[in-house]
């Protein structure tokens, strides 16, 4: 416990209480700008051939995903399930990724919409589906530091050292899992693996957690007091539309709470089980970390991923570590070749043995909740097998730089890859030790 250092409350209440670093916190804030964080997707492009979907590159500019294929939908006349997409990007960002849209390559080329540019646009016959990715190039400015520039080089620097000797850093859950500015998707989660759909849906339109404007949390206020929806669908902002959206249906159907959270995205829907998940994973992570287990050496029953074709740990196939090959999968885990993993629990999970069992189970059973919770009947596409992760997120080549010199508001700048499920923000969680979730 003396190596590691606490968390802030509010990163405690999403499960992740430790750093595994010892230095300084730098402090400062991210997305200063959305050219201060910029995301390139490295993914497995779809064939160029004849066929009925246009692949394309994408790049956006404060455009969070989901709200992003909204737009794009209705620009194209088209359903939103008629975009797919390999993995989800946050607004305040710059960034780049793969788009496959059932239409024609014409009617891509025609797209125009504020701060998006399509490029490389072709025709094609294959899918993508979420997941379908490797990773994410991350080029990062961090501001509004609490050290001088120099001095907070120095220390980041040390810190750049202590994630090269772990061979990377805590593979966390970042909190864009669970929403920096409201982080409740954990919560409707859980309801919903509980069957508690009025709950889940009441919980999303008018729970307030966190720092959101004042015209939202006086819009939740009223809803919750009032309880009508028809009314709500006047007052609630604009920006609101996921909300808007479950709103429209209960003030036609006030009883369907289960119709209402099937207006949602089905990526968006599933994202709260998966948040669930999430945190009950961060809570994992912390416990072993406080009980001195290490994170690239792997301890009798621990669950080592191996690797798949494309490097990346195969988070289906994974062998018990014991006395006797512990040497091996210690060289491994070395080269990055296999994975020491934690469970995103699952109506199928299965549990690690030995003291890396006993955490786990540990947790999951501090939840009160049952494996078959997971599957869920009246929402059966939200039903989840679960899975494991690695507990380490591989850190190879980080660059560090400081930019801006001499300007009012000078930053450091990190340059780095991380494989897919890796969040950058628990990477820069390391260099900042922020007590608010809102510097993220």
């Amino acid at each position: 416990m003396s190596d590691i250092l606490p968390a802030g409350a509010q990163e405690k209440q999403i499960g992740l209480e430790y750093f595994y670093t010892n230095t300084e916190g730098l402090g400062g804030r991210l997305r200063t700008t959305a050219e201060d964080f910029r995301v390139i997707e490295r993914s497995d492009m779809p064939l160029e051939a004849k066929g009925h979907f246009t692949a394309a590159i994408v790049t956006s500019k404060n455009w969070e995903t989901n709200r992003l294929v909204r737009k794009m939908a209705k620009n194209l006349r088209i359903s939103r399930r008629n975009i797919m997409f390999c993995g989800t990007k946050d607004k305040r960002a710059v960034t780049t990724q793969l788009f496959v849209f059932q239409t024609t390559l014409e009617n891509v080329n025609m797209m125009h919409m504020p701060d998006v540019t399509v490029e490389k646009a072709y025709s094609t016959h294959k899918r993508v589906n979420i997941g379908d990715l490797f990773g994410n190039q991350f080029e990062i400015v961090l501001r509004d530091l609490e050290k001088p520039i120099d001095e907070a080089t120095s220390i980041a620097t040390e810190a750049v050292a202590q994630l090269k000797e772990l061979g990377g850093f805590p593979n966390y859950f970042g909190i864009q899992r669970f929403g920096a500015v409201r982080p409740i998707t954990h919560k409707v989660g859980r309801h919903m693996i509980e069957g508690q759909f009025k709950e889940a849906a009441d919980l999303y339109l008018f729970d307030i957690v966190g720092n959101e404007n004042p015209g939202t949390i006086e819009a939740r206020k009223r809803l919750k007091k009032e309880g009508d929806y028809a009314d709500a669908l006047v007052y609630y902002p604009d920006h609101m539309g996921f909300e808007k959206a479950i709103l429209n249906h209960l003030a036609l159907h006030p009883d369907d709470h289960i119709g209402a959270l099937e207006q949602l995205p089905k990526n968006l829907l599933m994202m709260f089980i998966h948040a669930y998940q999430s945190y009950i994973f961060n809570k994992t992570m912390s416990e072993r970390m406080a009980q001195g287990l290490p994170l690239n050496e792997p301890v009798p029953g621990d669950a080592v991923l191996k690797m798949d074709k494309y490097g990346l740990p195969d988070h289906k196939n994974w062998v018990m570590a014991n006395d006797t090959n512990i040497p091996k999968l210690t060289k491994l885990i070395g080269k990055q070749k296999a994975f020491i993993s934690a469970p995103l629990i699952g109506h199928e999970s299965e549990f690690a043995e030995g003291q890396p069992g006993e955490i786990e189970l540990k947790i999951f059973e501090a939840e009160k909740i049952s494996q078959k919770d997971f599957i869920i009947p009246k929402l059966e596409r939200m039903s989840s097998k679960g899975t494991r992760r690695e507990v380490l997120c591989p850190l190879n080549d980080l660059g560090l730089s400081s930019v801006d010199i001499d300007s009012e508001n000078p930053g450091l700048k990190l340059d780095f890859d991380l494989n897919k499920g890796c969040y950058a923000t628990t990477l820069l969680r390391e260099f900042m030790k922020s007590e608010n979730l809102l510097d993220y």
